[in-house]
């Protein structure tokens, strides 16, 4: 099993959801968060002051998949939430060793 974090633009949710969805992806996690990469932030101008917006909004969203299908919806969700511009985002993949689902004591693939 491979768990991905995908860190997006917040407006590209409903997108990246949808195109999971279509490829059979079941569960995600979705988390309001903050940072930046290389763009740095900006500056913005609040009744007449200018200030630096250096932590902005993003999401980040977490995806447990079985070890075969991975790569798919990397592809799937990279696609989606692709806008060509700085900030689009990062994905991260990190094996899982297992998963235990609470209700029933599954584990591995069909506790997913």
């Amino acid at each position: 099993m491979k768990k991905i974090e995908a860190v997006i633009q917040p407006f590209k949710l409903d997108e990246v959801k949808q195109a999971l969805q279509d490829l059979g992806v079941e569960g995600i996690t979705v988390v309001e968060v903050r940072g930046h990469g290389r763009q740095k932030g900006h500056t913005e101008i609040y009744r007449g002051q200018e200030y630096t917006v250096d932590l902005l909004p993003k999401l980040k969203l977490e995806i447990i998949v079985p070890s075969s299908s991975f790569e798919q919806v990397i592809s799937t969700l990279t696609a989606a939430a692709r806008t060509g511009k700085i900030g689009d985002g990062k994905v991260f993949v990190y094996d899982v060793v297992e998963a235990i689902r609470i209700r029933n004591g599954e584990r591995g693939d069909s506790a997913l």
